[in-house]
């Protein structure tokens, strides 16, 4: 069996958010056709209790705990080097000699790097063959929050937007691929970085939609006298903390005008006090983390995924049309997603839209809705056929040397 290095920026399980759902499913992926040696880092205590259902799928592993804080404070060192501040907070002494010590012991010809500050582990190994899963763009995210907030963080966002997109160029044409999550995030970043573009592609994700089974029998988790609206993800994430709060202030207040009965319900883990304090609002539940998200699912009246920033493809929107759920989503949340709109899924752009859209669904105006969306996702997005790309990607000869090195140079020179 061949040996692979993949290194991910967070520890991949368990698999309960976007990035870790498509990290814990390539580990799976590969792990079936090489010996995967496997360096993460885990940023929760929570995860740790997790590492025994992870190395089952390694060879040589080195997972590295990363303390928020301080890699936030550490950050800031690229203020004063002119980096990225991603880079700092993502770079670890014991991280890099586990990786120089493994590529020393085995006979690892091929890498895989899940998320961009994870490439500058092997940036001097150029006889290897490297691929990048930057998955969505993340410096575009970056500009998309600058946008959003007030100075000074402002400027320290559409800085960070551009010092991390020279890097995310650099990588892409220093390496031999690199992918993203969809079509539409690679042709954006193909029109961003012109030089790049014959070396990138998209892997689409997955759904596992044996799990996410609407046919299976669900225990009710609502009370009987409401029409329950549903919003599932991560709720220290502050894209969904901005989402569910528009929503909640901003929507729910004029469908309740019209539907006394409907009720928001938000779904996650570790919710932050400003989630949290929406649960006083007339309507709004706040559940914090749940064994189980698919109840939630089945028996609500529709999903919403309102997300004002969003880059990539939402797993939150998928799940929901898996288990055959109406889905209303903004367009920002709804890109990237192979489904017609109107027949798969729904999308909304103002309030007024939501309540309209909304109004149809409880009325039962779009009985076929929730079918069309599981056969769209059952289409389109099967994990085992999706990630068979990586293997093509990693089977390629090394691009090695100096013209990628010269690349990577000059990206970064024009970003000043």
């Amino acid at each position: 069996m061949q040996h692979l290095l993949f290194l991910v920026h967070r520890f991949p399980y368990p698999p309960n958010k976007g990035d870790k759902v498509r990290s814990y499913h390539l580990l799976r992926h590969l792990a079936k056709r090489y010996r995967v040696h496997l360096g993460a880092f885990i940023d929760s205590a929570e995860d740790w209790r997790y590492v025994d259902e992870v190395r089952q799928y390694c060879g040589e592993f080195h997972f590295e705990p990363l303390s928020p804080r301080r890699a936030t404070l550490k950050s800031a060192l690229g203020l004063l080097s002119g980096e990225a501040l991603t880079l700092p907070y993502y770079r670890n002494g014991n991280m890099q000699h586990w990786v120089d010590r493994v590529l020393r012991r085995h006979p690892i010809e091929r890498v895989l790097v899940y998320s961009s500050p994870m490439a500058q582990y092997v940036s001097k190994h150029a006889q290897l063959t490297r691929v990048a899963d930057f998955v969505d763009i993340d410096s575009d995210k970056w500009l998309q929050y600058a946008a959003s907030k007030r100075w000074p963080l402002s400027w320290v966002y559409r800085r960070e937007a551009a010092r991390l997109f020279a890097y995310e160029q650099a990588i892409a044409g220093q390496f031999d691929a690199t992918t993203f999550v969809s079509g539409i995030e690679a042709q954006h970043f193909r029109e961003m970085a012109p030089p790049c573009a014959t070396k990138v592609g998209h892997a689409n994700n997955g759904v596992d939609s044996a799990y996410f089974d609407p046919q299976r029998g669900y225990d009710n988790p609502y009370p009987a006298d409401v029409q329950p609206v549903v919003f599932t993800g991560a709720m220290d994430y502050w894209p969904n903390v901005d989402a569910v709060s528009w929503f909640a202030r901003e929507v729910l207040p004029l469908l309740r005008s019209q539907l006394p009965r409907a009720a928001f319900y938000i779904v996650g883990t570790r919710p932050t006090d400003a989630v949290k304090q929406l649960a006083n609002l007339p309507g709004v539940t706040v559940t914090g983390s749940v064994p189980d998200v698919r109840p939630y699912l089945a028996h609500a009246a529709l999903a919403v995924a309102p997300l004002r920033i969003a880059r990539g493809v939402q797993n939150k929107v998928l799940e929901a049309m898996a288990m055959a759920k109406a889905v209303i989503a903004s367009p920002q949340a709804a890109e990237g997603i192979e489904a017609e709109a109107g027949r798969d899924l729904l999308v909304a752009h103002a309030p007024t839209d939501y309540v309209m859209l909304a109004q149809r669904v409880l009325a039962g105006e779009l009985p076929l809705l929730g079918q069309a969306a599981r056969a769209a996702v059952t289409s389109h997005y099967d994990w085992d056929a999706n990630l068979a790309q990586f293997e093509q990607l990693l089977s390629r000869p090394p691009l090695g040397g100096q013209q990628a090195a010269l690349s990577a140079v000059s990206a970064l020179r024009r970003a000043g």
